[in-house]
């Protein structure tokens, strides 16, 4: 038999001595938006605000059509980056500086590009930290969001040399005068009958916090076709042989499902919370394992009313979500200032909430 020599095609995958700061990364696969898409995620989260569940609450509200939910937007917009950022990754760190700067209709088409910010090799030698800006645009070129993360990869080769520390340092928040409503967004004639609950803004005040009480499973069956929705393709959560388990060999799921389940639990109290405006911060503190019941309560950081406007403001939310354990059971960090091994995710968000006028 005569040997032959077989080019190589496939990608491996970026690790950490291929970012360079400054580099810009333009992501594969546009994506157009369709009614199965929003279905698939409304079945695998039960989200039930009314502003992305109906087209007649979204036209008494202005939209011309009910916008795609913008953490399914997210969702495809980071599943995009996965293959050039985070394909090699041990773990996704954190988010922030995340603005929702135009609605998304089904029908339309995104596409997703990133600048790498800067890195920092750890200090075991064997990973570093990549930090990226990613930005999604539509099918006219317009920037529909843009957020910031950072993302732990593993190196090709402890032996190599550590790249200089060019790691920035993302703004705590996003200021509530640099959030973006939705162009035609009107809440004057707001049915919070509708929308399945009466708190308007002025009834959350700065400091309260507001237990979701209901739990919510996350099968691996779920998990992974979730994660397949959004065309996010990290082997850590597909890969047999790559993936990280629990003791009982549990999956570990994708932590922006984490998010959509968490969000989706907090509709119990926020249920007029539902427009997405900007991500301040997230981190998921503990890896979460299919199988485990997910709680959630949030807690209001902060309030924002928008100039010239008395018919929407904006609360500063933070969602925290547990596993296998209601979060009146316990504090969300311990004397030592660590996280609780129950706790798993802490994400800072703004919403848009409507005004009584």
């Amino acid at each position: 038999m005569i040997a032959t020599k077989t080019a190589t095609k496939t990608e491996t995958g970026r690790f950490f001595e291929d970012f360079s700061p400054g580099e810009m990364l333009h992501h594969a696969t546009p994506r157009t938006v369709t009614s199965g898409d929003v279905a698939l995620a409304l079945a695998l989260t039960g989200s039930r605000h009314a502003l992305y569940s109906a087209s007649t609450f979204a036209k008494a509200c202005g939209l011309a059509h009910p916008p795609v939910d913008p953490l399914l937007v997210f969702h495809i917009v980071f599943g995009k980056s996965v293959p050039d950022i985070s394909l090699n990754a041990v773990a996704n760190l954190g988010y922030a500086e995340g603005r929702f700067l135009a609605p998304v209709q089904v029908g339309d088409t995104l596409s997703a590009a990133s600048e790498v910010l800067g890195v920092k090799e750890t200090s075991n030698g064997k990973t570093g930290i990549v930090y990226v800006r990613t930005t999604g645009r539509n099918q006219w070129g317009q920037t529909i969001l843009s957020y910031v993360r950072w993302v732990l990869v593993r190196k090709r080769d402890a032996a190599n040399p550590a790249p200089p520390d060019s790691a920035p340092r993302p703004r705590a928040f996003v200021p509530g005068a640099d959030l973006v409503l939705p162009e035609g967004l009107d809440f004057t004639a707001y049915d919070f009958a509708a929308a399945g609950g009466a708190h308007a803004f002025e009834d959350y005040h700065i400091g309260e916090r507001i237990d979701h009480v209901d739990g919510m499973v996350v099968e691996e069956a779920e998990a992974q076709m979730a994660t397949r929705l959004y065309q996010n393709t990290a082997k850590v959560h597909f890969n047999q042989f790559e993936r990280m388990k629990d003791p009982s060999g549990r999956r570990l799921v994708y932590g922006g499902v984490v998010i959509s389940t968490a969000r989706a639990l907090s509709f119990n109290g926020l249920e007029n919370a539902g427009l997405l405006l900007g991500i301040n911060a997230g981190r998921h503190v503990n890896p979460y394992f299919a199988g485990a019941t997910l709680f959630a309560w949030s807690e209001v950081l902060d309030t924002y009313r928008f100039p010239d406007r008395d018919d929407v403001g904006a609360l500063r939310l933070r969602l925290v979500a547990t596993k296998d354990a209601p979060c009146a059971s316990f504090p969300d960090k311990s004397a030592s200032g660590d996280y609780p091994a129950d706790v798993v995710l802490d994400f800072d968000y703004w919403v848009g909430v409507p005004r009584r006028g």
